[in-house]
């Protein structure tokens, strides 16, 4: 039976060992300094953007259809074996127009969608304003909207695929810091382990751990903020509360007349931290506040912020084996994207595995 080590217990780590656990023939072992879900997984706002991204071909749209295809059946599955209940909106993904954007470009997507078996439709103003009265701006010529993309609580997703795994017999070891990494085993602050495959799913963590193997991975912090707000009543339709979003700005619905709104984009300056700009969170509620001014009063109940893991000089992710370790496995810079491609980044390393 070979044994695999996943180090970082994010939503990547824990969808791979979910993933993994299917295989009856592997040992797994999750290790995390921290309790799952503390890092950038912890801030995502979860949304989940496939056939509405203008990522249309290569590796960038067969990872993103994977996810939004698996999360269908991986949500009910993971409902079912935990009884957990993981937040999951169905109600899609509707993008804003602004009055500059060029809808030649949307109607493009719109009829590549369509040859590739997705849904998506261009609306005008009139078919806006009656579908999301909440929606209210003069600049805000139409919008394009995605019923096949989603939104879910990545927090719950994670935790739920911890349990689900711990069901099928993965050991998840937290708390644990990993000291020192070698092809076939790892030392940990609570001794060492023999492994036949390691998967770096660290995050940020996974620099340091690749330049202790001469293969340093180059991996930048990027800041982001959220919000939370609460009004006494939903915005819009009850019945119909889409993800919005429009200028990288999104309004996310969770319940009970909750929304999340976020999130800010924050470089490293000089130094080697990224104090969040309160000012940049601010600005992000107030084009919140422009596309559907009733947010206006409401009221801001909790702010955090996360640090995502974007691969320097290369896009993101890193899916593949660490240059000359056939046995070391990277699954990590997903940037803004690792909620969205768990799953495909699961299935990934699962293929290298078996």
């Amino acid at each position: 039976m070979s044994h695999v080590i996943i180090i970082g217990c994010g939503v990547i780590g824990a969808a791979i060992a979910y993933e993994l656990s299917q295989v009856t023939e592997l040992q797994i072992t999750v290790i995390d300094q921290q309790q799952p879900a503390q890092a950038s997984t912890g801030a995502a706002l979860g949304v989940l953007m496939g056939a509405i991204s203008q990522k249309i071909k290569g590796k960038a749209w067969r990872l993103r259809q994977t996810s939004i295809e698996r999360y269908e059946t991986l949500i009910p599955e993971l409902e079912a074996l935990t009884g957990r209940k993981i937040p999951f909106n169905r109600q899609g993904i509707l993008h804003l127009c602004w009055e500059e954007e060029n809808f030649e470009n949307w109607e493009k997507l719109v009829e590549i969608r369509h040859s590739q078996g997705w849904e998506l439709e261009i609306w005008d103003r009139a078919k806006l304003k009656s579908m999301c009265p909440q929606v209210h701006n003069d600049k805000i010529t139409g919008a394009v909207y995605s019923s096949q993309d989603r939104q879910l609580d990545p927090t719950a997703l994670t935790l739920a695929l911890v349990e689900a795994a711990q069901h099928k017999g993965v050991t998840f070891k937290f708390g644990v810091n990993v000291l020192n990494i070698s092809p076939k085993s790892i030392e940990t602050t609570e001794g060492n382990i023999a492994a036949d495959w390691i998967v770096v799913a660290a995050g940020l963590g996974s620099t340091q751990l690749t330049a202790q193997l001469n293969q340093k991975v180059d991996i930048r912090p990027v800041l982001g903020q959220a919000l939370q707000v609460h009004l006494d009543n939903p915005i819009g339709n009850p019945e119909f509360q889409p993800m919005i979003t429009c200028n990288d700005v999104h309004i996310v619905p969770i319940g009970g007349g909750n929304y999340w709104i976020g999130a800010t984009v924050e470089f490293l300056t000089d130094s080697d931290e990224i104090p969040p700009n309160h000012q940049l969170l601010e600005d992000v509620r107030q084009q919140a506040i422009a596309f559907c001014p009733e947010l206006a009063s409401a009221t801001i109940t909790r702010t955090w912020s996360g640090l995502r893991p974007r691969p320097e000089g290369r896009p993101a992710p890193i899916i593949e084996k660490l240059p000359g370790f056939n046995n070391i496995l990277l699954a990590t810079g997903h940037y803004r994207n690792g909620v969205l491609l768990a799953p495909a980044t699961a299935s990934a390393i699962r293929e290298m595995i078996i």
